[in-house]
């Protein structure tokens, strides 16, 4: 298998933060029944309310790609359009042990 794990780091604009944290967080039903899904966590910055993380794990890229092309995701690019400061996404293979 070669799985691949994402970091997804979501920074709304200020005043966005709920807004933003309702769109990301419709996001996970649909994601979790995707195939190819093994992981996919939302995190909220403890200090800083309007940095999230998603720490997702997909068992291929072409998977995770299937997901990027999903009628949720254009959803929710559509839904916060304006509202993001931030969308840095990051893909890795796990190395070591």
């Amino acid at each position: 298998m070669n799985a691949l794990t994402v970091v997804a780091t979501i920074i709304a604009k200020p005043g966005a933060e709920a807004q933003v944290e309702q769109a990301l967080l419709a996001l996970i039903p649909p994601t979790r029944k995707e195939p190819g899904f093994i992981q996919y966590d939302l995190h909220r910055h403890i200090e800083n309310p309007g940095v999230f993380v998603f720490y997702e794990n997909w068992e291929s890229r072409a998977l995770l790609e299937q997901h990027l092309q999903s009628p949720h995701l254009a959803e929710f690019i559509a839904k916060t359009e304006g509202l993001l400061d931030t969308l840095d996404i990051k893909m890795m293979h796990r190395i070591g042990a």
